[in-house]
């Protein structure tokens, strides 16, 4: 296949698999999911999911968590690591929401960017998820399939977005990356992989992937 077969196959492949895909992170608006999507940082969704709601019981807008203290919301998201780092920075981008945009989360990268805590993968997913503008949000599974899949060095996260970009159509980027996400977890994990059932790698999978699993694999 060419990169253009290749990009297509992979498309078709996925939109077959999940012709309809759900959003990992539980939330109700913005807010809740850019509260969600930092503290998904070095943790599982799973996880999140379950800190989320007890703290979202407490406080599901800036207003009411401005009213904790980091402390506060440092005990109830401990499990999902980093507490001092994220409560801190929950706190600072509550108050800035109101200081600034009047409790709503601003719809600009910029804006976004801007904010404790907050980085462009996280800016990113608000913008596709929350707002429905074209991003391309890369996490550990889209870093990893990209280069197994043979559309990236897998230098950075950086240039993997800048190749996602370059190779899938606009119109489709906040749908695929989601659809990467969940083939990852199913298909073509970092651990327990199993070539067998990812029908992707093992069609159009990089060489130097391929050889590398067949080495830890063979009896």
């Amino acid at each position: 296949m060419n990169k253009k077969e290749t990009v297509q196959f992979i498309i078709d492949t996925l939109q077959k698999l999940y012709p309809e895909i759900p959003i990992p992170l539980d939330h109700k608006d913005p807010y809740t999911l850019l509260i969600a999507v930092l503290l998904s940082a070095q943790c599982t969704d799973v996880r999140v999911n379950k800190i989320t709601p007890i703290l979202f019981a407490k406080a599901d807008n800036p207003f009411d968590m401005i009213k904790m203290t980091v402390e506060e919301i440092k005990a109830i998201i401990r499990p999902c690591g980093l507490s001092p780092m994220k409560s801190k920075g929950i706190h600072g981008l509550s108050k800035i929401l109101i200081d600034t945009y009047n409790g709503k989360v601003p719809q600009s990268f910029e804006g976004l960017e801007a904010l404790p805590a907050v980085g462009h993968k996280t800016a990113s997913v608000v913008m596709s998820q929350a707002f429905g503008v074209p991003a391309f949000p890369v996490d550990t599974h889209i870093h990893r399939l990209l280069w197994r899949w043979n559309l990236t060095n897998g230098k950075n996260v950086q240039q993997t977005e800048k190749d996602a970009k370059r190779l899938f159509p606009m119109e489709l980027w906040n749908e695929l990356h989601l659809q990467i996400i969940w083939y990852g977890r199913e298909y073509s994990p970092a651990r327990g992989w199993d070539l067998e059932k990812d029908s992707i790698t093992k069609t159009i999978g990089r060489k130097s992937a391929l050889k590398e699993y067949y080495k830890k694999n063979k009896s």
